[in-house]
């Protein structure tokens, strides 16, 4: 990328161009925000602090956690500045930035995903095993791996996405710095570029999405063959906040990333709110309610603040 590329500023066309809804979408989006913070740094101080939730797949919950609040940061606070800023330019290095870090958190999720599953599937399949097969080492290995693998694919599909020439005018009909929509601005051939991503996208969406499918189809025929009909209840129990989980994130991305750019419509903003701002502040709650695990930690914590604060407010008195 030569210098005069890196003067370019863009200009982020937002949400939406009406004055009289910019501040109720403010609000909205401040409180599901807050909802964000607040929900996820919940789950990973309860895991934390629960001895009973310190298990693989509450380690990799804890992850996923992390991930929600770092990419719904990487795009909400700009999306609430513009929505209450008449100035919505963004410089190239900052759009850049923002583009390569919304990727890689994605794809870090998208990876975690398929790491539950493989987790449920091994639980569900091959108890036995369980503890040898999902080690410690083995949950910090698959993290690591897929913290460098989704770093290295996000930087390959930044400079596809940047290194093209941008002739203007520079708006992007977007709230975010996606690959998507920023690629429309390109005046040079993209066919290549498009393809790098293309690629890129399908190892990732579409190679984790295999995995969680298989691991699902596996699960599925083990619990089918169970005799007792509690147990099949308890087993599809354990996985219902997974595959809640797994519906919202990749019906969005599935809609936003694997169609024709020809194809793209007024929809990509909705869909990409589902994603990037809703889904991060969804996800606490559905392994929370529907959990029974997450719900006694909670309980037991509760429980045991209650009788904290109760005994320091009898204590004080007669101090």
């Amino acid at each position: 990328m030569g210098g005069n590329q890196t003067q370019i500023e863009f200009i982020l066309l937002g949400i939406t161009d009406s004055p009289h809804a910019q501040t109720p979408l403010f609000l909205l989006f401040l409180l599901i925000y807050v909802v964000t913070l607040v929900g996820n740094l919940g789950i990973i101080t309860l895991v934390r602090v629960s001895p009973s939730l310190h298990t693989p797949m509450y380690f990799f919950l804890t992850h996923f956690a992390f991930i929600d609040i770092c990419y719904s940061t990487v795009v909400s606070p700009r999306m609430l500045a513009d929505l209450l800023s008449e100035d919505k330019t963004i410089s190239f290095s900052e759009c850049m930035m923002q583009s390569q870090s919304f990727t890689h958190f994605a794809i870090v999720e998208c990876h975690l995903l398929a790491m539950m599953a493989y987790d449920r599937h091994i639980a569900i399949c091959q108890p036995l095993h369980y503890v040898t097969i999902i080690s410690s080492r083995v949950c910090w290995q698959l993290i690591a791996s897929s913290y460098i693998f989704a770093f290295l694919s996000a930087t390959i599909c930044t400079w596809c996405t940047f290194r093209s020439s941008f002739c203007g005018p520079n708006h992007i009909d977007h709230f975010f710095c996606d690959v998507v929509p920023v690629l429309k601005l390109v005046c040079s051939n993209t066919h290549s570029s498009e393809m790098v991503i293309f690629a890129f996208v399908t190892i990732n969406v579409v190679g984790t999405s295999m995995v969680i499918l298989l691991s699902y189809i596996s699960i599925i025929r083990i619990v089918l063959r169970m005799c007792s009909a509690q147990s099949r209840a308890r087993a599809f129990h354990t996985c219902a906040s997974h595959l809640i989980a797994i519906t919202l994130l990749y019906g969005s991305a599935f809609f936003m990333y694997l169609q024709p750019p020809s194809s793209h419509k007024r929809l990509d903003k909705l869909a990409s709110i589902l994603y990037a701002v809703v889904n991060p502040m969804l996800n606490p709650f559905i392994y929370s309610l529907r959990n029974k695990e997450v719900k006694a930690a909670l309980a037991k914590c509760g429980k045991k603040f209650f009788n904290r604060w109760q005994h320091n407010s009898v204590v004080s008195p007669r101090a």
